[in-house]
C-alpha cells in the first residue's frame, strides 16, 4: 500500500464544493473518479478541508491510499489527462503511511478578492466579488487586525445543524476557538484583497469575516465593533456571508 499526497488546484465555480454529494458535481467526486479510472480502485481522496460550492483552490492538499505501482510522475500526467481542465494536479509525492491531509495540517491561508472598479470584466466575474460602492478601506484594514490572535469565532461560524467545521486542522477540536496568525487587507490594482492565515477555519468563517469587514467599510459598523462581535459569540451579531466567488484556499502548512 502507498500513501500518496497530491497538491491540487481548481476552479470551484462549477462545482458544488469539495465534498461528495449525491447527484452533484464535486471536486472530491471528480478526483475519485479519475483515480478509479487509472487504478481500478474505489478510493475517496481526503482533502485538507472542505471548500464550499463556488470556492476556488490554488493549492489544496489531498491524500489517498493505493495499491497501484504506477510511478508518481506517471500518476500525475495520467490524472491530469482524466480530469477536466478546471482541476489540475500540480504535484504528487509518496508520504508516510500515517500522514493525513486534514489531520496533519497546522495552518492554512485563504485569500478573498474584491473587485472595486465600476465595471467588472466578464472573464473575471466568477473569481471576485464585484463591489464598486464606496468603502473606507483603511478602516477595513484596521478591523482586520483585530481578529489576530486566539479567539472564539462563534460569531463568524455558519449556523449548521451538524455544526460542521469546514477547515478544522484538528478533528478533535470541540470548540470554535482558532488562532489567526495574520489578517490583512491590501490594494492590488482595482482589487482590494483580504489574506488570512490561521490554525484552522470554521465553516463560512472567512466569508463571514469579509461580510463583516464590508459593514465596517460602509460605516454601518465601527472598527471597534469587530471586537464586540467576537466577544458576543453570536452569529447574528456579524455581517452577512460574502459570496463564494472571491474566496481561494491558497496554502496548507504541515
Amino acid at each position: 500500500m502507498r500513501n500518496l499526497k497530491l497538491t491540487l488546484s481548481y476552479d470551484g465555480a462549477e462545482f458544488s464544493g469539495w465534498q461528495v454529494q449525491p447527484g452533484a458535481a464535486t471536486v472530491q467526486g471528480t478526483l475519485a473518479s479519475a483515480i478509479g479510472r487509472l487504478t481500478g480502485e474505489k478510493v475517496l481522496p481526503q482533502g485538507s478541508g472542505r471548500t464550499d460550492a463556488g470556492v476556488h483552490a490554488l493549492a489544496q492538499v489531498v491524500t489517498f491510499v493505493t495499491e497501484s505501482p504506477v510511478p508518481t510522475e506517471n500518476f500525475l500526467k495520467a490524472l491530469n489527462d482524466f480530469l477536466p481542465p478546471t482541476v489540475r494536479v500540480l504535484e504528487i509525492s509518496e508520504v508516510a503511511a500515517d500522514f493525513h491531509a486534514r489531520h496533519a495540517a497546522r495552518a492554512k491561508t485563504y485569500r478573498y478578492r474584491i473587485f472595486r472598479g465600476a465595471i467588472c470584466p466578464p472573464f473575471l466575474a466568477r473569481y471576485v466579488w464585484h463591489f464598486p460602492y464606496p468603502l473606507d478601506e483603511e478602516a477595513m484594514a484596521r478591523g482586520g487586525k483585530l481578529v489576530e490572535g486566539e479567539h472564539d469565532f462563534t460569531s463568524f461560524a455558519a449556523v449548521d445543524p451538524d455544526k460542521r467545521q469546514e477547515e478544522a486542522s484538528d478533528l478533535k477540536a470541540a470548540t470554535n476557538a482558532r488562532r489567526i496568525f495574520s489578517s490583512e487587507w491590501a490594494r492590488d490594482g482595482e482589487e482590494f484583497v483580504y489574506t488570512v492565515r490561521g490554525s484552522g477555519f470554521l465553516h463560512h468563517m472567512v466569508r463571514n469575516l469579509v461580510g463583516t469587514f464590508i459593514l465596517v467599510g460602509k460605516g454601518t459598523l465601527q472598527v471597534a465593533d469587530v471586537t464586540r462581535i467576537l466577544e458576543a459569540r453570536d452569529r447574528s451579531a456579524a455581517g452577512a456571508t460574502a459570496p463564494a466567488s472571491g474566496l481561494y484556499l491558497v496554502n496548507v502548512e504541515y
